[in-house]
């Protein structure tokens, strides 16, 4: 029966053409990644040294990164209003009717795809840009693959933090446009509220948002960016994970006592 629902879920997921579409995405920010990356090295060979030193290009596997959890979030939300949007929700929890089940099954199904696609694009748009940028002391990129490996692999992961938290969201209000706006609220908004709170609150309220939390799992600083940087290893790991468990359990909750409409 639980596999029965798992691969239900799988066959629902790849059947519809906004998956397609909303993985689409990080693909065309792979590619645009490439283009400035050819850019920034045509450009590179031709300056001064002066003007080398001046030069600067930030991470694009970071960026890219980013971009695909917002996207893996969208997602996950699509990946359950959809159904309330047509109803078909009904036929859904008429054949499983347990919908804790049929939660974990959609929650499985979704992680397992941000986690393959955010580790790919993260761990791609890396090499694919080492490729290209070659030995280039370009300021603001990675001069080592060992070093850098941790932080992309934490970004990748993290992508499947977005997803759940997406689909979380997703559940608790039924609605598409809720969902979205309140995921770019938590992932942009917020953030840039948080860097304008007066100081030390700051550094430690800015320390708890999604998007600053992968590189203090690996004891990064976050430096140059609005997010603070004060919460050890495992605090940054647990506060991650809360971001996606939190949601999901509320959904649960309320999926198993409301009547669906």
């Amino acid at each position: 029966m639980i596999k029965d629902v798992f691969a239900a879920e799988w066959l629902k997921l790849r059947s519809v053409r906004s998956t397609y579409l909303t993985l689409a995405v990080p693909l065309a920010f792979l590619a645009m990644a490439v283009m400035l990356a050819l850019y920034a090295a045509n450009t590179w060979d031709g300056l001064t040294p002066e003007e080398r030193a001046r030069f600067a290009l930030s991470s694009l596997s970071t960026l890219n990164a980013d971009v695909t959890g917002l996207c893996l979030a969208i997602l996950g939300v699509l990946g359950i209003t959809g159904e309330y949007r047509t109803g078909m929700i009904r036929t859904t929890l008429t054949v499983v009717p347990r919908r804790r089940t049929l939660l974990l099954a959609k929650a499985a199904v979704v992680g397992t795809v941000a986690l393959l696609v955010g580790t790919a694009i993260t761990l791609g748009t890396f090499f694919m840009v080492r490729l290209i940028i070659g030995d280039r002391p370009i300021r603001g990129q990675p001069l080592g693959v060992v070093a850098e490996l941790p932080e992309l692999l934490a970004r990748g992961s993290a992508v499947t933090v977005y997803a759940l938290l997406g689909l979380g969201l997703a559940v608790i209000l039924r609605s598409t446009a809720g969902a979205i706006v309140s995921i770019v609220m938590l992932w942009y908004v917020v953030p840039i509220v948080t860097v304008h709170v007066p100081a030390p609150w700051n550094e430690r309220l800015g320390s708890f948002m999604l998007g600053g939390l992968p590189e203090q799992v690996i004891g990064g600083d976050n430096e140059n960016s609005v997010f603070g940087s004060v919460l050890p290893p495992p605090v940054a790991l647990a506060v991650l994970i809360a971001y996606a468990a939190l949601p999901l359990t509320t959904a649960a909750i309320l999926l198993n006592r409301r009547d669906v409409h």
